[in-house]
Formats: structure tokens, C-alpha cells, sequence
């Protein structure tokens, strides 16, 4: 049967499927980062030259206090979109790129109670946005469902669950990112062992479908392509599955579950292989194939040397590249046909790192807020380039866009670009 599709003519379909964007080529395609780890949801970043040497120092462009939270910027042409929280409040805003300027602010009331467990992470929010169609949805900590339009900030529609769930976020709080797929927003609602993954039209917030089977997790669903069917793969809070787009039809399911229910990782594509880990549980990867109106889904290879907690890995030169969470956070660099490690880091690397591929290098930004670019293809791990770039930890994915770097800490957001007696070091 016909395999995955990938490189240049998946990219062409996702980013055409999923939001109407310009095809590769595009200035406007190249530069955007509008979702969850990037236009393909896959950590790479598109159309922005590698450096041909990496910088010394950064120099601080501009800086904003922003609000608390672990949700990631989003840009798309010339405009950061940010999702933050200010007191008990949630607080949608759009900067200029160049500038930091506030193009528009909105606000709106979502007390919210943090789970014991998870008070060193604060109240939110986690999840991140997506921009598609000139709408910005955002998903609360508390299930708050919004749509806002893009060149104003005006509320389009939005939805909240209490009168369809007893708990309207899981247990430590609302983290899944939605997605948007053609003219569909797709994200899991409801709390801890009662929700549905639902699809509302972007444009209205009318329903279109929903599974009731489970709660929903902390991960976030990507869109594929395998023997030349779209799916959605994604996570509940004791299954991995995989749906479709245009029915919410449940395609595949297999239990998966993990101490203290903390499905967190975002599933990784490799070829024909979708690959999971979670909390102290390993890392496997299946290969699913149709079969008449069914799908198989056979275990590929398990491994139990790598577990991933809060961190989802990227593929960079057929090396799968992450940050296990044992001995304190070590990096690594696995092969994904396999499942063989190939290398790890020396221990304590931090609690978590949101990875980024530019060319044939992973950056990754640690809970520490260092900055370190490294070759995956290497023998071990061996930093290339490492810099300091805030003084608050660093939850949030940092965007790596032709004017610079954009970080986010605790409360603030930097816009950093390389320079002379910079800043930063």
C-alpha cells in the first residue's frame, strides 16, 4: 500500500488542509508560526535562514510584561499573538513583531483553582493558540473555548462547559492545544474521566461532532497522512487514537495510560511510524494500516531505557531528539525505526525543553531558560551554542523568526536578535 507522504508534499497538504496559508515559497507561509509547534505542528522551523555562525551575544529588542502563564506565542506575517493570565483573568492580545506594541488587548473573567500538585506551575493558561482563517482560538485553563477575529480582537463566539461536564479541565488544569483542520476547530473538553473530543465550525461555534469516550489529556493532536488518508492522531486520558477529521469517527484506539493520568507528550510522525511516550511508561511506536473500513495498529518497538514526562521530541536528520526524564532530565537522540538510543546527555538538564529543528540543528530552550543548539547526528551531546535568555523560568516555545528569537518567561516577553556587546551571553 501507498505509504506516508512526507517532506515537501505533506507540507504542501497540512498547511494547505489545516488553514488556507500560503504554499512554501510564500514570505507569508516561510515566516509564520501559528499554532503548537509550528505550521506542521512538528517543532520545524520553515523558511528562516540557518546562521552561519551562531551569535556570541543577543541584544534585547524589546521586552513587555505579559502576564503569567505557559502558553507559546504565535506569529503570523508581522504579528505576535499571546495568550496570558493577569490575576483572575485571561488576557487575549496581539503585539506588532518589530515593535512589542499592543495592537489589541481582550480580557475576561476565568477564576480558576489550582490543583495542590501543580502550584509551582501557576494558573495558567498552558494551552496554546492557533490562528487560521483570520480567527485566534484560544482554550482556557478552565475550558474556556474563544474565538477572537485577528484584526481587532472582537469576540467571534465562545463556549464554556459547566452545564455539560461536572469538571470543565482536567486535573491539573486545561494544557491540550486545539487545532484547526480546513473550516473545523477540533479540541478535547470537559475534565478528568468525563469529556469529548469535539469539532466546531471556526467561523459560527455551531458543533459538528463529538466522542464522548474519555477525558481528555494534556497532549495535543496532530494531523496526518497514512496510505493516503488524513487522520487526527491524538491522546485522551487512557487512550491514544486516531479520528477522522470530517466525521469524528473513531478510526483506531489502543489504551494507554500513565501514573497520576499525565498523557502530556504530543505524538511524533516518522515515516510510517506514530511514536508515544509518557510518564515513566517508555517510548513506543506503532504502524497503523488500513484494513477494508478498519485499521490495524501493531507495535513497532517499545523501549523502556527513554520516558518522556512534559516534553514532546522532534525528528531532525532520522534522529528522534528529546529530554528524558530520568536522572533529572537528560538529553538524548534515538533511532525512530528501532527505538535504539544512540546517545544521552549528562544528567540534570532541567525539568523540561521545548525543542525546535532549524536545518540540522535542535535548539532547545530548558525550564532554566538556556538556550542550547546542538547536532543531533553528533556521537554525544555536544553543545554547539549555549546562552542565558531570561531570569524566570521558560515553559513557553520560543520562536525563532527572521527578526530575532521570542521568548517567553514567567510574566514577560523578549524579542532578542543577535549583536554586538548584547544583553544576553
Amino acid at each position: 500500500m501507498k505509504g506516508l507522504r512526507i517532506a515537501g508534499v505533506l507540507a504542501v497538504w497540512f498547511v494547505t488542509l489545516v488553514s488556507g496559508y500560503k504554499l512554501p515559497g510564500s514570505r507569508t507561509f516561510a515566516q509564520d508560526w501559528p499554532q503548537w509547534r509550528g505550521p506542521l505542528r512538528d517543532g520545524r522551523i520553515l523558511g528562516v535562514p540557518v546562521p552561519t555562525t551562531w551569535p556570541t551575544t543577543w541584544k534585547k529588542v524589546w521586552q513587555l510584561k505579559v502576564g503569567e502563564g505557559h502558553s507559546s506565542p504565535v506569529v503570523v506575517g508581522e504579528i505576535v499573538y499571546l495568550f496570558t493570565r493577569e490575576g483572575e483573568e485571561e488576557v487575549v492580545r496581539a503585539l506588532s513583531l518589530s515593535s512589542g506594541k499592543v495592537l489589541w488587548e481582550r480580557r475576561y473573567p476565568a477564576p480558576y483553582e489550582v490543583n495542590p500538585a501543580a502550584h509551582a506551575h501557576g494558573k495558567g493558561p498552558k494551552s496554546t493558540p492557533v490562528v487560521a482563517s483570520g480567527k485566534l482560538v484560544t482554550l482556557g485553563i478552565s475550558g474556556i473555548l474563544s474565538c477572537w477575529a485577528t484584526s481587532d480582537g472582537n469576540l467571534v463566539w465562545q463556549h464554556r462547559f459547566a452545564d455539560r461536564f461536572p469538571e470543565t479541565s482536567p486535573l491539573y488544569g486545561t494544557a491540550m492545544s486545539p487545532i484547526v483542520v480546513g473550516d473545523r476547530v477540533i479540541a478535547h473538553v470537559g475534565g478528568h474521566n468525563r469529556g469529548a473530543l469535539c469539532a466546531w465550525d471556526l467561523e459560527t461555534g455551531k458543533q459538528l461532532w463529538e466522542w464522548p469516550g474519555d477525558g481528555p489529556a494534556y497532549s495535543s493532536p496532530i494531523l496526518v497522512e497514512l496510505h493516503g488518508k488524513p487522520q487526527l492522531v491524538t491522546q485522551s486520558q487512557r487512550f491514544c487514537l486516531g479520528v477522522d477529521v470530517s466525521s469524528g469517527k473513531i478510526l483506531w484506539q489502543i489504551p494507554f495510560t500513565t501514573q497520576y493520568d499525565v498523557n502530556i507528550v504530543t505524538p511524533v510522525l516518522w515515516r510510517d511510524l506514530v511514536i508515544f511516550s509518557g510518564f515513566r511508561r517508555g517510548t513506543t511506536a506503532y504502524r497503523l494500516r488500513p484494513s477494508n473500513d478498519q485499521w490495524t495498529v501493531e507495535e513497532v518497538w517499545h523501549t523502556r531505557e527513554v520516558s518522556m514526562y512534559m516534553n514532546t521530541p522532534v525528528v531532525c536528520k532520522d534522529r528522534l531528539v528529546g529530554l528524558a526524564q530520568e536522572q533529572r532530565g537528560q538529553f538524548f537522540a534515538m533511532d525512530p525505526a528501532s527505538g535504539r538510543v544512540l546517545w544521552k546527555s549528562e544528567p540534570r538538564q532541567g525539568e523540561n525543553a521545548a525543542l525546535l529543528v532549524l536545518g540540522d540543528y535542535v535548539l532547545a530552550l530548558t525550564t532554566g531558560s538556556e538556550l542550547i543548539v546542538f547536532d543531533p547526528a553528533a556521537e554525544s551531546f555536544k553543545p554547539l551554542a549555549r546562552w542565558k535568555m531570561a531570569d524566570s523560568p521558560t515553559w513557553a516555545h520560543p520562536i525563532w523568526t527572521i527578526r530575532g528569537v521570542l521568548v517567553k518567561d514567567w510574566d514577560t516577553l523578549t524579542l532578542w536578535e543577535p549583536g554586538a556587546n548584547g544583553d544576553r551571553q
